[in-house]
């Protein structure tokens, strides 16, 4: 492809706290180096059906402690068909658009990676999940706002828990990834976290009773990763069955967690993130997530960064196990 004149840039997929800083960095980042910057609405969707305008310094002023997205989000089964991508490739020649950055979790970054393969079109991701589950990033933009998000919950919900001595089971998003519910466990002091990323084949229920309700705590807090099998109120019932002498209540956070300000963590990151994916096309890189590994700016291949089963330090989940008796 020739000479990259402009950008486009989209969010793609659940919103997350800070998308907004990633915006704002990546919109000024190709201003100052002389690159003409194109707002993509509502994700793939917005792409394939031209929903684009012109982007320019004043249109991200006062955005970086928004949450949620200001180009909308989506998730659009058309793009990922081949037809949908072709559709999206004609609008992005129409528009005369060179590289695309891409804003977005596991799925978002999968759709760039087919795109690049199908079409001679340089794509930059940003790690933009709450989940913190990409593959050759330490952190996610969204993923410490959501933490904290839930620290703060789960604070409020151990008031009620000990003044009537209940067990609470806590369930967080998270997919298939236990980072939220292994950290905001530690941060919020609770009893227990159930993750699907055990791998003793132990019950984790009856784990977390034996070490700790049944000895000496009048009341407990677990958190619970969701899951449509597992998730909080599988295992609030399986208490009122089999152990009967508990009072039991499940809250489920659900979308509250995606909300909010960014916090400074996640602004300092997605600035930094979205400076560092344009100069990811300035340097000829392409096809490529933008991440940060101990405290530097990497450079990771799509390929490497959606691949599943990023994995929990095995020091944390020691660290609740003792915390927690």
């Amino acid at each position: 492809m020739s000479r990259i004149k402009t950008i486009g840039i989209l969010t793609s997929g659940g919103d997350s706290p800070g998308m907004n800083a990633a915006i704002r960095a990546v919109t000024r980042a190709a201003i100052a180096n002389g690159f003409r910057v194109m707002a993509i609405y509502r994700g793939y969707e917005g792409l394939i059906n031209d929903e684009i305008r012109e982007f320019r310094t004043e249109d991200v002023s006062g955005i970086i402690g928004r949450g949620g997205t200001i180009l909308r989000t989506a998730r659009s089964k058309e793009f990922m068909t081949p037809e949908g991508r072709k559709k999206a490739y004609e609008v992005m020649c129409k528009r005369e658009i060179d590289a695309l950055v891409v804003i977005g979790g596991n799925g978002s970054l999968t759709g760039a990676r087919l795109f690049a393969q199908e079409y001679d079109v340089p794509c930059i991701g940003l790690p933009g999940t709450i989940d913190n589950d990409l593959n050759g990033t330490d952190l996610t933009i969204g993923y410490d706002t959501t933490l904290n998000t839930i620290m703060e919950c789960v604070d409020k919900i151990r008031d009620t828990a000990t003044s009537h001595e209940r067990i609470f089971f806590v369930e967080v998003m998270g997919r298939d990834a236990g980072f939220l519910a292994q950290n905001s466990a530690i941060a919020a002091g609770a009893e227990a976290a159930i993750i699907p990323e055990d791998s003793t084949g132990a019950d984790q229920l009856e784990q977390f009773i034996g070490r700790g309700i049944r000895k000496s705590k009048s009341s407990s807090i677990v958190i619970v990763s969701e899951s449509p099998k597992c998730g909080a109120m599988y295992y609030a019932e399986r208490v009122k069955k089999e152990y009967p002498e508990f009072d039991v209540r499940v809250s489920i956070l659900g979308h509250l967690q995606r909300g909010g300000s960014p916090s400074a963590g996640d602004r300092i990151l997605a600035s930094r993130l979205g400076v560092g994916a344009v100069q990811a096309l300035i340097d000829g890189q392409r096809n490529v997530m933008v991440g940060i590994r101990n405290d530097e700016i990497v450079y990771v291949p799509f390929s490497s960064a959606v691949k599943s089963d990023k994995a929990i330090k095995q020091d944390l989940i020691d660290a609740m196990n003792i915390l927690s008796t």
